[in-house]
C-alpha cells in the first residue's frame, strides 16, 4: 500500500525484504525433495513444518549451524536423510526472481541508494548471493539475520539496519510481503510497503516520482 506516505522527494533510501519481494519462494520443492529422499509423502513433512519453531528461529539469528538446525529437524519431522540432503532440499525453496522486479530495481538505483533486509540462514544466504547474484547487485548493502543476530519484527532488528544505512527512519521506505514486518517497521518509524507483487512496488515507486 503506498497511500498519503508516500510522494516526490519523500525517500533517501528504499530497504527490500528478499522473500517474495525480490526472489520467489517456494516452499513445496523443499518438502518435496526431503520426502523423496526419506519416502514419505511431501504432505507429511509439511504438516510438521513450523516457521515459528525456536530452532527455525535461532538458525536465523545464526545462532546455532546448519548442522545443529538439520539434527533438529530430524526428530521434528521424524525423517533420517543425511545433512546433505538437507541441504539440497533446504536450497530448493528459491524459485526465481520476482517477476518484473529487476527492471524496478535498476530504476530505482538510479535514484536512490538500494538496500536488502532479510531474515535468512547462513546456508541460504551462501546459496543466493552466488545464484541470484545479477539481481542482488543493485543493494549496496544486504542486510541478513544470520549476520546481525536480530530478526524481523523484532524493534531492535529495524533499529540496528537504519543506523547502519545513516539515514532517518522516516527518510526510508521499506518493502515486505508479510504484515508483521511492515507493522514492526512502521512502529520503528519507517514508511513501509506491504508487497503482494512487484506492481505494488512499481506503485510506490511512482508515488515517489522514480
Amino acid at each position: 500500500m503506498t497511500g498519503p506516505l508516500l510522494s516526490p522527494g519523500a525517500a533517501d533510501a528504499l530497504l527490500f525484504d528478499l522473500g517474495r519481494v525480490v526472489l520467489d519462494i517456494d516452499f513445496s520443492q523443499v518438502v518435496a525433495c526431503w520426502a523423496g529422499h526419506a519416502g514419505c509423502e511431501p504432505a507429511h513433512l509439511a504438516g510438521r513444518f513450523s516457521w515459528r519453531d525456536e530452532f527455525y528461529q535461532r538458525h536465523e539469528r545464526g545462532e546455532i549451524s546448519d548442522t545443529e538446525f538439520f539434527a533438529a529437524l530430524r526428530c521434528l519431522l521424524e525423517i533420517e536423510i543425511s545433512d546433505a540432503q538437507f541441504l539440497e532440499g533446504w536450497n530448493r525453496i528459491f524459485a526465481g526472481e520476482m517477476p518484473g522486479i529487476a527492471p524496478l530495481l535498476k530504476r530505482a538505483a538510479q535514484r536512490l541508494p538500494l538496500y536488502a533486509f532479510s531474515n535468512t540462514n547462513g546456508a541460504h544466504a551462501e546459496h543466493f548471493s552466488q545464484s541470484y547474484a545479477g539481481v542482488l547487485g543493485h543493494f549496496r548493502e544486504i542486510f541478513l539475520s544470520s549476520s546481525i543476530g536480530l530478526r524481523k519484527p523484532d524493534a531492535a532488528a529495524y533499529d540496528h539496519v537504519v543506523n547502519a544505512i545513516g539515514v532517518p527512519a522516516q527518510r526510508i521506505v521499506f518493502f515486505d510481503d508479510l504484515a508483521e514486518n511492515i507493522q514492526g517497521a512502521r512502529a520503528r518509524g519507517l514508511k513501509a510497503v506491504h508487497v503482494k507483487s512487484s506492481a505494488d512496488v512499481g506503485a510506490a515507486l511512482e508515488a515517489l516520482g522514480i
